[in-house]
C-alpha cells in the first residue's frame, strides 16, 4: 500500500496548470474555476499552497467575474453559474482575500437564483437541483450573507427531496445518490437543520456504500470510486456515523489509486489520474485524520483553519 506521496502530488498539481494546451486541459476548460479550487485546496491540505503565485491566480479569477450579473464563470468569456461562483469564493477564502469581492453584487446574484418554492436555479437558464441549494447556502454563509435568502423555504425544499431510504435526490422523487446526499446534508448542517435527517437510516445507507475492495460507491451496484471518499465520508461525519465504515480499508483503497511515478490520484487503481480525484482522495484522507494533512471541514469543503478564520477570526 505504501504511504501518501506528498511531494509527488504537489508536483503533479503544479504540472497540470502548466499543460494549458493539452487535450485534457482543453476539454476541461469550462471547469477551470472548479479545477483551480480542487488543486489549490489539495495544495493547502498538503501544506504547500505557497508554491503558487496567489496574485496571479486572483488576477485570472477576477477576469472570470461577470460584473453585470455578479457571478463567476468557469473560465474567461463563459457564462456565470453557481458552480463556479462557489469555487471562486472558496479559493479567495483559502487566500484570505475575500476583500477583493463586491460582496453585495455577488450575494445579490446568488439570492436572485432562489425560486418561490425555496429551491435554487444554477444560473439564469433555470435548471433546479439540490446541488445548487448547497452551492448557494455555502457561498452565502462564507460571505456572512445567509440572512439574505429565505432559509426556511430553502430547508423545506431540501427536506422535500428526502427519500424513504433516508437519502436525498436532486429533486423531489429523485434517486438517492451520495453526491446529492452530501449537498443536502451539507446545506442542512450549515443552516443548523440536521434534525430533519434520520441519522441511523441515512447512516446505514451510506455505510452500505463500502465495497469489498474498501472503496466507496455512490449508489448500490456501482464500482467504488475515490471521489466518494469525500461525498460519503463527509456526510457520515456530519451525522456522526463515520465509525460505521472501515477507515483502514478505505485508506488503503485511496493510497492504491496513487500514481507512484508522476503523482496524482485516479478514480480506482491503475486508471489515469486527474485533478478531481486527486483532490477528493486527499480530502478523504484528511477526513480520516491521515498523518501530516491539514484537517478539512466536512460541510464547507475547506481546511478547518480557513473556516475558523472566517467565522471566528482565528487560524
Amino acid at each position: 500500500m505504501g504511504e501518501l506521496d506528498f511531494q509527488k502530488h504537489v508536483q503533479y498539481i503544479v504540472s497540470v496548470e502548466k499543460k494549458k494546451d493539452s487535450f485534457e486541459a482543453l476539454v476541461m476548460e469550462h471547469l477551470r474555476m472548479n479545477g483551480a479550487y480542487w488543486g489549490l485546496t489539495t495544495l493547502d491540505l498538503l501544506h504547500s499552497i505557497d508554491v503558487v503565485d496567489k496574485e496571479e491566480v486572483i488576477s485570472w479569477m477576477m477576469s472570470c467575474w461577470d460584473a453585470d450579473s455578479g457571478g463567476f464563470a468557469g473560465t474567461v468569456g463563459h457564462d456565470p453559474h453557481l458552480l463556479y461562483t462557489l469555487s471562486a469564493v472558496q479559493i479567495l477564502a483559502l487566500f484570505d482575500r475575500l476583500d477583493v469581492l463586491d460582496i453585495d453584487k455577488l450575494s445579490s446574484y446568488v439570492v436572485g437564483l432562489q425560486n418561490e418554492d425555496g429551491s435554487f436555479s444554477g444560473d439564469g437558464w433555470g435548471e433546479i437541483d439540490t446541488r445548487f441549494s448547497y452551492l448557494a447556502i455555502c457561498c452565502l454563509s462564507l460571505l456572512r450573507c445567509l440572512d439574505k435568502i429565505n432559509v426556511v423555504k430553502a430547508v423545506e425544499y431540501i427536506v422535500s427531496c428526502k427519500n424513504l431510504d433516508g437519502g436525498f435526490g436532486c429533486v423531489p422523487g429523485g434517486e438517492s445518490h451520495a453526491g446529492q446526499i452530501f449537498c443536502c446534508v451539507g446545506a442542512l448542517s450549515i443552516t443548523g437543520s440536521l434534525h430533519h435527517v434520520d441519522r441511523d437510516l441515512l447512516g446505514w445507507w451510506l455505510c452500505e456504500r463500502q465495497c469489498r475492495d474498501g472503496g466507496l460507491n455512490g449508489r448500490p451496484e456501482k464500482l467504488a470510486d475515490v471521489c466518494y471518499s469525500w461525498w460519503v465520508l463527509s456526510s457520515l461525519i456530519m451525522i456522526d456515523r463515520v465509525h460505521w465504515i472501515d477507515k483502514s480499508k478505505l485508506t488503503e483503497f485511496i493510497l492504491n489509486c496513487q500514481d507512484r511515478e508522476n503523482g496524482g490520484i485516479s478514480d480506482r487503481p491503475d486508471n489515469a489520474v486527474d485533478i478531481f480525484h486527486t483532490y477528493f482522495g486527499v480530502a478523504g484522507l484528511s477526513l480520516m485524520e491521515y498523518p501530516g494533512l491539514k484537517p478539512i471541514d466536512p460541510a464547507y469543503a475547506l481546511p478547518i483553519n480557513v473556516v475558523n478564520r472566517i467565522f471566528f477570526g482565528k487560524s
